[in-house]
């Protein structure tokens, strides 16, 4: 019983101060006298009327408490940024021994950032309801490739296509106002460089 109790506390959080609990002793018989639970009404309207409200504690006293709200907002979304860049982005430490090699993860990171930022305001506006997450998952499947051919001549015609969108891929595309690039021209490559017919 008391490892019940103790797992429903754990999931309860910070609603388990709301309710009394009479646990028995050690010894004592479990019954409907001994083991009593109750709803602590008292503290349940001390919640109620707290619901919805925020208290923030600062050594910033000569701030306005307007501009000391604004920079906690500003927080949580520099939060929620670190998030989607762990999450949806999926970007992690990578330890380079070189600041130029440093420099250029962080370019790439904020460039994958600022993108996935763009797209959820696209979203936002063309077809709420959908996160950049799903979007991305959704279009991951279009992908391009080159297409090596030798010719008799020893020389090699390259053709650079992407996959052909399915359905649901057009309906997203279209939904976002987005149209796919044309098919690029063949190359024909002669010894390693590329000449375009």
């Amino acid at each position: 019983m008391l490892l019940k109790i103790g797992a429903a506390k754990k999931e309860a959080g910070r609603v388990y101060s709301l309710v009394n609990i009479n646990i028995p002793e050690a010894k004592e018989k479990v019954d409907r006298e001994t083991f009593t639970f109750s709803l602590n009404k008292d503290k349940l309207r001390e919640v109620m009327r707290k619901e919805g409200r925020y208290l923030l504690r600062s050594n910033l006293t000569a701030t306005d408490p307007e501009l000391l709200w604004k920079q906690y907002m500003v927080l949580g979304e520099i939060e929620q940024a670190f998030k989607e860049i762990k999450g949806d982005l999926l970007i992690r430490p990578i330890y380079h021994q070189k600041d130029i090699r440093i420099e250029a993860h962080i370019f790439v990171a904020f460039q994958a950032y600022c993108l996935n930022v763009t797209l959820k305001q696209r979203l936002k506006s063309l077809a709420p309801g959908l996160t950049p997450r799903a979007v991305i998952e959704k279009l991951k499947k279009i992908q391009m490739l080159d297409v090596h051919l030798p010719t008799t001549d020893g020389k090699q015609l390259v053709l650079t296509r992407y996959t052909q969108p399915e359905r649901e891929h057009k309906m997203l595309l279209s939904q976002m106002k987005l149209n796919l690039p044309k098919q690029p021209p063949p190359k024909i490559t002669s010894h390693g460089e590329a000449i375009v017919k």
